[in-house]
């Protein structure tokens, strides 16, 4: 009882850490800048199938059969993501909040359509199977298999996380926050919103294509079903639950959101019949919603949330002091 207990607490912590990335990828983008992305589950997708198809055995069903190291699909999903974030960046960013949010969630819905319907290169409908795990040879053991691939997202998370906060409190991420707050202050300083705009909006895409890919490889198996719009409002809310702003409330969000759900669907499947069940499925999101809006009235700014700065002390330039509403 107490190795299956194990096991799946590594199981569970393996999953929430792959969103947690994803998590980190959108608080570079609107934590960070300002940026309403709602296409995430569009550029999450891109980096899972574009890693499958790179590291999968050879099938007729999908292009493929490169058969490459598991680091080499991660790699390659988060670059095919930074680029489909910087070419969807350059047509858009012109454009601001709700705007902005059109046009990446028909991104999104396009990218599920393409993965849906393109079946000699994605799969369709029947998606990709066989894509290697991390220590596959392991799986015979689930806890050692668990612990192994905890470890591997537990360095993932830790890299990035650590390589973010440098970013964030280099004079790029000081600019980044000063657009978000007062773009008018930061052109009059001679910054390029736009080309900052940009690049974050590219790193985070990059980031979530990485933790596109990861996931797909602890799964094994992913289809079209997986990037629907609902992909992308679990993401939001856990970096809203969390602390949008912070990477280590980005983390939490994800862990203590992807716990709620987890404990929804088994509240679900306890007291609701059996075939009753695929309707049931909906209140997931009602509870999800009613401890979201929970957490917010007990925590406004999220679990961790950010501490608000004066962009003209982020740029750096005296100012006489200014009230914060």
């Amino acid at each position: 009882m107490i190795l299956h207990l194990f096991s799946y607490g590594a199981f569970f912590m393996t999953v929430a850490l792959t969103y947690a990335v994803i998590c980190l990828g959108l608080n570079v983008q609107w934590g960070q800048t300002g940026l309403f992305n709602v296409g995430v589950s569009g550029f999450v997708g891109v980096g899972a199938y574009v890693s499958a198809l790179l590291t999968t055995p050879h099938s007729p069903d999908h292009l493929g059969g490169f058969g490459l190291p598991i680091l080499v699909g991660w790699a390659g999903g988060g670059l095919a993501a930074g680029l489909a974030t910087l070419f969807v960046g350059g047509l858009t960013l012109r454009l601001r909040a709700d705007y902005l949010a059109i046009a990446t969630f028909g991104f999104a819905v396009v990218v599920q359509l393409c993965l849906l319907n393109l079946q000699p290169i994605t799969g369709g409908p029947f998606g990709i199977a066989f894509i290697p795990r991390p220590f596959g040879g392991s799986a015979h053991d689930p806890l050692l298999f668990g612990a192994l691939n905890l470890a591997v997202m537990l360095v993932v998370v830790l890299l990035l996380y650590l390589a973010l906060e440098r970013l964030g409190r280099s004079p790029w991420g000081r600019v980044l926050r000063a657009i978000r707050e007062d773009e008018t202050a930061a052109l009059a300083l001679g910054k390029n919103a736009r080309r900052f705009r940009l690049q974050a909006f590219a790193i985070g895409g990059a980031i979530m294509g990485l933790g596109g890919a990861a996931q797909a490889h602890f799964i094994g198996f992913i289809t079209p079903d997986n990037y629907l719009p609902m992909l992308t409002f679990q993401v939001w809310v856990m970096l809203i639950v969390g602390g949008s702003g912070n990477n280590r409330g980005a983390i939490l969000g994800a862990v203590v959101v992807w716990g709620l759900w987890a404990i929804s669907a088994s509240i679900i499947a306890a007291l609701v019949p059996a075939e009753q069940q695929a309707r049931a499925a909906s209140l997931q999101i009602v509870m999800i919603g009613v401890a979201l809006c929970a957490i917010l009235l007990l925590r406004p700014r999220g679990i961790l949330g950010e501490v608000t700065i004066v962009s003209r002390h982020i740029l750096g330039v005296r100012a006489a002091p200014t009230t914060l509403e």
